[in-house]
């Protein structure tokens, strides 16, 4: 039993700090853009680069620090005695909250498209959206929505 907490407080971190990144789709709507009108305009894909977005954690950092330094000083207390073992438990906590922050902020992380699109009116926009369709340089597109609020969808 001593050995399965480590593996299930693992699982249940990994999962509970995971963000929720399908917003940054171009399939998916939020409830408050569902049922309101909404501006579209056309365009022609110019330009189109590989990048990532970093989605925000749930809980602002919290799951991976905290939860990496509670698993890491429950691995360090299951080594040495006497002093060495409140050494190793010092050094689990330390390296469990730098490791499951990376962990968690590469969980949080999203492949997207940076699209530079020509608008019909000749004005140039760039739109970062999560990689979830295809899109090629010199495509057609619709712009959907304004301001902070724009997707891009085939036309």
């Amino acid at each position: 039993m001593k050995r399965l907490l480590p593996i299930l407080a693992i699982g249940a971190l990994t999962l509970a700090g995971c963000a929720n990144t399908a917003p940054y789709g171009g399939n998916v709507y939020t409830g408050s853009q569902a049922g309101s009108a909404q501006t579209v305009t056309f365009g022609t894909i110019e330009a189109i680069r590989v990048v990532q977005i970093q989605a925000d954690s749930r809980a602002g950092g919290i799951i991976g620090t905290g939860g990496g330094a509670v698993i890491g000083g429950l691995l360090g207390r299951q080594v040495g005695g006497g002093s060495g073992r409140d050494l190793a438990t010092a050094a689990g906590v330390i390296g469990g909250a730098v490791g499951g922050s990376r962990i968690e902020e590469a969980a949080n992380r999203v492949d997207a498209l940076e699209m530079e699109i020509r608008r019909d009116d000749g004005q140039r926009v760039v739109v970062v959206q999560k990689a979830d369709q295809r899109f090629q340089t010199g495509q057609r597109v619709r712009l959907i929505g304004s301001g902070a609020n724009v997707t891009v969808a085939p036309y």
